[in-house]
């Protein structure tokens, strides 16, 4: 309890009107596109982007980033595929329905669907025949029938009894909010007292209706009349209200407008109280998950470089940042999870200038970053060239006065290096460290080192950074 009262201590007016208003910008999206694919995608969007904030507190990295990517390609694929929905939503509706009020138009249901459809194809003297199986099973009663499984659509029973289709001639079977089969043949009834003007479809509906519990009925071709046809009678409807009620009684769906007008205003109450509950989870996500800030010094991974370049010299190898997310998250961080990453692509030979921002950075789900130090980055690059330069000694002070030095010769005379192209093209020579003359008495030998000035000069695979000199020392003649 303390810690509930905790986490709503300091909750100012502000928060409060700003978890209300977003509240209710959710709750009108809701009311502007129910009924529609568009929301049943947002709410599956809404409760992964949960899941995920849930996976950032528990410290789940792979499973918060995996989620995070498929929101993100989630959100982009509600425009795209659904952008034809979302413009009639906004075409249809004034700007006032944008920001109070429901449609008082109730969702059209199927039976009403099956209604008007057979009240369309009645007016065009299209004839039809469907079958609205009841308890009993219709297996034993008809035949070659074609499996359909289409959601019912008014557009698609016009299409399925039209003249030029090739199973117009048979029945469909309506089952729920399906047309389940097609074509199907129905068994004839063979009674005397029909009007002369049924034809074949009436006895055929006859004929089901006086061998199950099915309800078929009969669209005219001739006449445009629509015929029921159920426990061995046929009755004419003329109005589609009424055959809407005999439909809704077939299918024992009751019309109780107050039953409908509950259940209506439970729904919206129950979008309303979910909305608030979604947007205060969010608000808390982002105001009490951003509460600590850690320091970590990061390594430079230097990438894209050009394979005939070569990183002569840089500011630095590694940046300061300053992390911050919440605390559960940040103690299941490993420092190789935090990556800087700086594109040598665009690198030109000599000093490049580079300044470090988020881009370059790869984080975890769920952690920010405060700042970058240092964010400026100086990196030198050129192309390696091999020289072959002449060895000369360095030498340091002078002989005694009686002594003279006649010849000194290094081995070996000459040096292959490497380095950037800019320093080696200067260079005539490579001289040894300094040695000095002081310390000789006589001929002989000795080894030196090569001086590699500046650091980026390198000796060449196989070669020695030491070489012997031979001096050869006389006393001078007066």
């Amino acid at each position: 309890m303390k810690n509930i009262l905790e986490l709503f201590s300091g909750i100012r007016w502000q928060d409060i009107l700003d978890i209300g208003l977003n509240s209710y910008i959710l709750f009108r999206l809701y009311a502007l596109f129910r009924g529609t694919h568009v929301l049943r995608v947002i709410i599956w969007l809404a409760l992964l982007w949960f899941v995920q904030r849930i996976s950032v507190s528990l410290g789940l990295i792979v499973t918060s980033w995996a989620i995070q990517g498929i929101t993100a390609m989630g959100a982009l694929i509600i425009i795209v595929v659904f952008r034809n929905e979302i413009r009639n939503v906004l075409q249809a509706r004034r700007f006032k329905s944008f920001l109070w009020g429901f449609s008082s138009k109730s969702p059209v249901t199927p039976v009403e669907i099956v209604a008007e459809s057979i009240a369309e194809l009645a007016r065009r003297h299209i004839g039809a025949l469907l079958v609205f199986p009841g308890k009993e099973s219709l297996h034993d009663a008809v035949q070659n029938g074609i499996s359909w499984r289409g959601q019912i659509s008014k557009e698609m029973i016009l299409s399925i009894f039209w003249p030029d289709n090739p199973v117009h001639d048979g029945a469909a079977v309506i089952q729920g909010q399906q047309v389940a089969e097609v074509g199907v043949i129905l068994p004839l009834s063979y009674r005397k007292d029909l009007p002369s003007y049924y034809g074949t479809r009436h006895r055929a509906a006859l004929g089901l209706a006086e061998n199950t519990d099915a309800l078929v009925v009969v669209v005219s071709e001739e006449r445009g009349h629509v015929v029921v046809a159920k426990k061995g009678r046929m009755r004419t409807v003329n109005r589609q209200e009424e055959l809407v009620e005999i439909l809704r009684m077939h299918q024992g769906i009751s019309d109780d407008a107050e039953e409908r007008r509950k259940r209506e205003n439970f729904r919206i109450g129950l979008a309303a109280f979910v909305c608030l509950i979604f947007i205060t989870g969010v608000w808390f996500s982002f105001t009490r998950g951003q509460d600590v800030l850690v320091p970590m010094e990061v390594p430079i991974e230097f990438v894209n470089r050009a394979a005939k370049m070569e990183i002569i010299d840089s500011s630095t190898s590694a940046v300061q940042l300053h992390l911050s997310g919440s605390a559960s998250l940040m103690k299941s961080i490993r420092p190789e999870q935090i990556r800087v990453r700086l594109d040598l692509g665009s690198a030109g030979v000599g000093e490049n200038r580079f300044t470090l921002s988020r881009e370059n950075i790869t984080l975890p789900p769920g952690i920010g970053i405060k700042t970058i130090k240092p964010q400026d980055i100086q990196v030198q690059v050129d192309v390696p060239l091999k020289k072959t330069l002449p060895v000369q000694v360095d030498w340091e002070g002078r002989l005694p006065d009686q002594l003279i030095m006649v010849k000194a010769t290094p081995f070996p005379r000459n040096i292959e290096v490497v380095g950037p192209s800019q320093v080696v093209e200067s260079l005539s020579a490579i001289y040894t460290k300094k040695v000095m003359l002081p310390d000789l008495q006589g001929s002989g030998t000795l080894e030196a080192d090569l001086d590699l000035e500046p650091s980026s000069l390198k000796i060449a695979p196989g070669a020695s950074r030491r070489v012997q000199i031979a001096y050869t020392i006389k006393e001078r003649e007066n």
